[in-house]
């Protein structure tokens, strides 16, 4: 299954997908070379800043392996600022609060879906050279003159 794989660049961000093997066993925080995901990337630093399982569990950093985990959380990826319980009432969430929330580890395996990368070198190229499809400006919306009837 392909690799979505967004590529983060002050700002603006560039997606693409890959099937790539090469990215299995990277773990998040590791820092490697653009041409291992596409050729034209060649020259660039890239660090993987987080991943997205099948189901939508974050990766998290501090786990390591590649299976799903289930982890006491009082802050952070997949926490709330209230217990579910509560609902939509307007309530300030309790000093002390942690849930115990599924999350998958930091090492990229083929049940990830989704790979969060940021660039820290730039290459030879510009990315809106290599992506020119999304470098395209968003279009106005044409608004219907209305003829007026006398």
């Amino acid at each position: 299954m392909p690799f979505k794989i967004n590529i983060s660049n002050k700002g603006k961000t560039f997606k693409l997908e890959a099937d790539n093997e090469g990215l299995i066993g990277k773990k998040i925080g590791e820092k490697f070379d653009g041409k291992e995901i596409k050729p034209e990337l060649a020259g660039y630093e890239l660090e993987i800043t987080g991943t997205s399982d099948i189901a939508g569990f974050p990766g998290f950093k501090e786990v390591e392996g590649t299976s799903l985990k289930r982890v006491l959380l009082s802050y952070g990826k997949g926490m709330h600022k209230k217990p579910r319980r509560q609902g939509k009432k307007p309530v300030e969430s309790p000093n002390g609060l942690r849930l115990k929330k599924s999350i998958r580890g930091n090492t990229i395996s083929k049940d990830t879906i989704q790979i969060n990368i940021n660039i820290i070198k730039p290459g030879s190229k510009k990315l809106g050279e290599i992506f020119p499809e999304q470098n395209k400006p968003k279009e106005k919306p044409q608004v219907a003159e209305v003829a007026k009837s006398k």
